[in-house]
């Protein structure tokens, strides 16, 4: 458990209400006019494409994307005769939500209702939008509620946390939650950052990227994020002010506790830095000289990675409540092998 977790909720703090209010206006502000939370540099499709995508496939699916679809799909296939239940934890803006309904919808799948749960009421009020011109409404509901002081109504098929639960403060409540409102045969589908808090690296990471950080060009090494230049990469937190990365590192040792996995896939750590939205943008996927860059940074990482040596950032997970046979695993990158063991 985080020190800050510690901190604010221990007894007797009284303050603890208050930064925690802090911290979720600053939250809400972040979020409240962003209309497309995936937006990434087109570095990031080029990398993912090239190295993302043959992980999936070797286990059978394309994308993260494809494996809610999956997974979706063989809950609905399992006719009960009643109508499936979905659940979607922090579906902001909803638009993956209405993509996985339409998805249901377009292979003659109709026996479901997908509820999209987020404390944003700007970003489900999109979402609703969205599938009101999609016309999904009579699939989806949309429910404003703040996930950490969730209280699950009824039982669901299927839970989904694509990119939220690394935004999420009271992890061991939220994981009993979806533990106890899954069905026995259900399936937890989650895509997420499982690296040290606030997006940090380790110190193991942090020494080599920074070895790398000293021999990249200058032009690369602008922030677009933060607006500067680092001649030296700086170890930012992002969670110090928001919820971005809050429990990050403490998600998979939790998620391991509580489920048995049906099938994972994890990657990435050094390569982060130069595919994501603060210094992504420096680099054209169309000039030699940065793929390059990104594809000898990728091999040190996953060298780095398969040998132990630093942990992936990345997770794709289905879990479940019951028994499971062997899980669906890309190499030997196992849910513990892939845990960083902590002081």
């Amino acid at each position: 458990m985080t020190r800050f977790f510690r901190h604010l909720t221990r007894a007797g703090d009284r303050n603890a209400h208050h930064r925690y209010a802090a911290r979720l206006e600053t939250e809400l502000s972040t979020y409240r006019e962003v209309l497309d939370v995936h937006a990434l540099p087109d570095i990031f499709h080029y990398w993912s494409n090239k190295y993302v995508r043959p992980k999936f496939e070797q286990l059978g699916f394309s994308s993260p994307t494809d494996v809610f679809v999956q997974y979706l799909k063989r809950a609905c296939d399992n006719d009960s005769g009643r109508r499936k239940r979905f659940l979607s934890l922090g579906s902001g803006n909803c638009d993956v939500e209405c993509g996985l309904s339409s998805a249901l919808l377009t292979a003659g799948l109709s026996n479901f209702v997908l509820e999209c749960i987020d404390v944003n009421p700007n970003m489900l009020a999109r979402g609703k939008e969205q599938a009101g011109r999609q016309e999904l409404r009579r699939w989806m509901v949309f429910t404003e509620a703040d996930v950490n002081r969730w209280t699950p109504t009824g039982t669901y098929d299927v839970i989904i946390a694509n990119q939220s639960l690394h935004h999420f403060i009271e992890l061991e409540t939220i994981f009993a939650n979806v533990r106890n409102a899954l069905a026995v045969d259900g399936f937890f589908l989650a895509d997420e950052m499982i690296g040290r808090n606030g997006h940090m690296r380790w110190p193991e990471a942090l020494v080599l990227l920074r070895q790398v950080w000293d021999s990249a060009p200058v032009r690369y090494k602008y922030n677009h994020a933060l607006r500067r230049q680092e001649a030296r990469y700086d170890n930012w937190d992002c969670s110090k002010e928001g919820f971005e990365g809050v429990r990050s590192q403490d998600i998979l040792p939790l998620l391991i506790k509580q489920f048995n996995f049906d099938l994972f896939v994890a990657f990435g750590n050094l390569i982060d830095v130069f595919v994501d939205r603060c210094f992504g943008h420096n680099f054209d996927p169309t000039n030699p000289e940065d793929t390059d860059f990104i594809d000898t940074v990728q091999s040190l990482d996953e060298d780095c990675i398969e040998r132990g040596l630093i942990t992936p950032t990345h997770m794709t997970a289905v879990m479940r409540r019951c028994h499971v046979g062997k899980a669906n695993i890309y190499r030997h990158l196992s849910p513990a092998f892939c845990v960083r063991e902590q002081a």
